[in-house]
This record gives C-alpha cells, sequence and structure tokens, in this order.
C-alpha cells in the first residue's frame, strides 16, 4: 500500500487522468482522491464498481467518463465535461497505453496506427485540449507517462517503444512551448510495473528474474511505487521543473 506524502496544494485540484481504471491508472485515482483533488478519469472498459470503492476507501467520488482515447473528439469531449464538473484542468495525467508484444515483420499499417493512436497521438490531443483551461488559471502541469523500455532498446514491441520514445520529445517541446503560460510539462518513466495485466501476460519467471538482475533495488514494482513521483510532479513542489523526465524503475537505466 502507498504511503505518499501529503501536497496540500493538490487538494481541490481539477485532475483528468487516462486509464485510470485499472493497473497503474487505478493507484494514481486513488492517489488524488486521497491528496483531496477532484478527480476524472477516461477508459473503455466499464468502471463503475471501482468508483464505488474509491468512494468508500477515501471518502472522495471520482467521475468515470467511458471513452476510448483513440477517439479524440469523444477523448476532449470527456476533457470538457470534466472541466465543467470539476473546474478547469490543472492537472492532466496522460497514462495510458497498451503494449502489445509484437514484431517488426508482423506489423500492419493498421496495427501501427492503432499503436501509435494509444500510446502517443491521444497524448498530444489530450494535452492540447487543456492548454486554454491551464491558461485561464494562471498554469498547471502536464505529466505524460512513458516507459523505459525505448532507453532499455527493448525488442518485442518496436512500435510501442517507438511512441514512448515520441513522449520524451513531445514533452521538451510543450514544456518549451507553453512554460511563459506557467504550464509545466513532464515525463514519467517507470520501470516495468507487475500490475496484473503484466503479471498474466508477460511476466513469466525467467524474464522476472532477468529483469531483477539489471535492478539496483531487488525488489520489483508495484503500481503504487509510481503514486509519490507522480504526486510529486503535479504539485507546486515541482514547481520549477519542466521539460523533465522522472525514472522510477529500481535502478535500471540510468539518466544524464
Amino acid at each position: 500500500m502507498s504511503t505518499d506524502p501529503t501536497f496540500p496544494d493538490l487538494a481541490g485540484q481539477s485532475v483528468f487522468i487516462t486509464g485510470g481504471g485499472s493497473g497503474i491508472g487505478a493507484a494514481l485515482t486513488e492517489a488524488f482522491l486521497r491528496q483531496g483533488a477532484k478527480v476524472a478519469f477516461v477508459q473503455r472498459s466499464d468502471a463503475s464498481t471501482f468508483v464505488e470503492e474509491m468512494a468508500s476507501l477515501t471518502g472522495n467520488r471520482p467521475l468515470f467518463l467511458p471513452c476510448d482515447i483513440t477517439d479524440i473528439p469523444t477523448l476532449q469531449g470527456a476533457i470538457a465535461t470534466a472541466a465543467e464538473a470539476h473546474g478547469p484542468i490543472t492537472v492532466l495525467v496522460n497514462n495510458a497505453a497498451n503494449d502489445k508484444r509484437h514484431t517488426t515483420e508482423e506489423v500492419t499499417e493498421e496495427f501501427w496506427d492503432w499503436s501509435q493512436a494509444i500510446n502517443l497521438k491521444a497524448y498530444f490531443f489530450a494535452a492540447q485540449a487543456v492548454v486554454a483551461g491551464m491558461r485561464a488559471a494562471g498554469g498547471g502541469s502536464i505529466i505524460n507517462t512513458s516507459s523505459i523500455s525505448y532507453m532499455m532498446g527493448n525488442a518485442g514491441y518496436p512500435s510501442y517503444t517507438t511512441a514512448n520514445g515520441g513522449i520524451t520529445a513531445m514533452t521538451r517541446s510543450l514544456a518549451r512551448e507553453f512554460g511563459a503560460d506557467g504550464i509545466r510539462v513532464n515525463a514519467l518513466m517507470p520501470g516495468w510495473v507487475l500490475t496484473d495485466k503484466q503479471l498474466e501476460m508477460w511476466a513469466s519467471p525467467e524474464d522476472l528474474s532477468a529483469h531483477m538482475d539489471r535492478m539496483c533495488l531487488k525488489e520489483h514494482l508495484k503500481p503504487w511505487d509510481i503514486t509519490g513521483g507522480m504526486l510529486f510532479l503535479a504539485s507546486s513542489a515541482s514547481r520549477m521543473m519542466t521539460g523533465q523526465a522522472l525514472v522510477i524503475d529500481g535502478g535500471v537505466v540510468v539518466t544524464g
């Protein structure tokens, strides 16, 4: 369970999270709710049970808006609905992603477009949708969740790693473009976080052991290991930090 510090300035903030009802996203939703933020989130699958669970656990009910983030008008409409309910979005967490395994030779144009739509395109258009509200509010924080996978030079999902690299590049460009408006844009780069999906689909004993060998800290990551860094990037504790990539991976890759 997370033992996140409290960031008082997050109380009352209007937070929007993509993919906020499962995996890492669910941990993020809970973490922001516990800070007293007003949280709206989107995902394709029904999250009604999760909403009730969060309301019971935290005393703070999130707003769930069903949405396929590859449908850009619907995604931007959900952001507008959240802003109407909670006030202009001041924290955007681009979290939803799909790391379906694939080889280069089996990739079709249709698959490539689908993968980029989920893992990169939606991030850009979500950011586009919140900028005016953040500017009017006097600033805000956009956090793009990427991955260390492209930093490791991993094979097995080249479209996904390409999108991850694009997220870092986009983060730097948007930080430069909107810094004068008090809008900060950073990337958070998790390592291999053992969500239920990862454990079910990809986490073989052999792969887990090989990954552990690369870690400085000999403990596999859980979703709540990501929440503290995300809260930090959202809060005024990081007010002079923008255009950066924060890695939380147990010491697999190094930066600088």
